[in-house]
């Protein structure tokens, strides 16, 4: 860690516990492929730090607000860390300060997770979208806010990640009839009265944790939405038990035929791995796309 980003963070840390701050020992922690990320002992407690030099300058602002917001939905039946201060990037590096969660098993953990999640789910907006744009990864996500899931879906969404997509990667001709085909069969293939519910954004398998205190969430790309998104990155990946399935439904149940959208609302999480990371991606979100047309 640099002195610097050192040196701000005892100083925020000062400013939020109006005392003087020391960090007394850092622990270097992996896990992570867009932050560094440290474990910070302090006169004050243990912390757990995340920075960055060259990622957007409101991110960790973004991240602090999602987190935020999470925290209030959950009702205490979901770990979300507590955010103790952050800086946002300029000529320097940013970083977010969180508490420090210790890592651990409890009991009944896959089905407090799925529990904990349906408590979210039932966090209601008065839009889709959320108060500020934010980020899934590293990739800018819009959220201007839509009465309409379906609009909102097609504009925000898929949209958006194409536009992002054709402009760092390019799409061929094919490519882009077959886009605009799904989106003008999006209102066949999506309810038009869904309800706007908080999310985390980008819930797979390494976005939640097991601590001594119960699951936790962290990382989240928070926005009001359909709530079956949500299923769209949980079920790409795998690493969600039958438990947690059980316990969501018994909380909340998902319609009947869930399953049937799942895929094409996995297409917008496969279209951000292939605007990030390239390769076959772009085939898959291919396939996907012709699978509904």
């Amino acid at each position: 860690m640099s002195e610097f980003v050192l040196r701000e963070v005892e100083s925020k840390l000062s400013d939020t516990f109006h005392t003087n701050v020391k960090v007394l020992h850092s622990q270097t922690l992996g896990g992570g492929c867009i932050n560094h990320a440290s474990k910070l002992e302090t006169n004050v407690g243990d912390f757990f730090l995340k920075w960055n030099a060259h990622c957007a300058e409101d991110m960790f602002a973004r991240e602090a607000e999602a987190l935020t917001d999470l925290r209030t939905a959950a009702e205490g039946q979901m770990i979300i860390p507590e955010v103790i201060c952050y800086r946002d990037r300029d000529n320097l590096p940013g970083f977010i300060v969180l508490e420090f969660l210790e890592a651990g098993r409890s009991e009944n953990e896959d089905e407090k997770l799925g529990h904990g999640l349906a408590v979210i789910h039932q966090f209601k907006g008065e839009y889709f979208g959320y108060t500020s744009d934010n980020y899934c990864g590293d990739t800018p996500q819009k959220n201007t806010p839509s009465v309409d899931w379906q609009a909102f879906f097609i504009d925000q969404r898929l949209g958006n990640i194409l536009k992002l997509i054709e402009k760092k990667r390019g799409l061929s001709t094919s490519e882009k009839i077959a886009y605009d085909q799904l989106v003008d069969r999006i209102s066949r293939l999506i309810p038009a009265n869904s309800k706007p519910v908080l999310i985390h954004g980008d819930l797979w398998s390494g976005n939640y944790l097991y601590t001594k205190q119960g699951p936790a969430l962290i990382d989240p790309a928070a926005y009001y939405s359909d709530r079956e998104m949500e299923f769209a990155i949980i079920t790409m990946f795998g690493g969600f038990s039958s438990r947690f399935f059980s316990a969501y439904n018994e909380t909340l149940p998902l319609s009947p035929d869930w399953k049937e959208r799942n895929a094409l609302y996995q297409l917008y999480h496969i279209l951000n791995h292939y605007y990030l990371f390239g390769g076959s991606y772009g085939a898959q979100a291919i396939r996907v796309t012709r699978s509904y047309l």
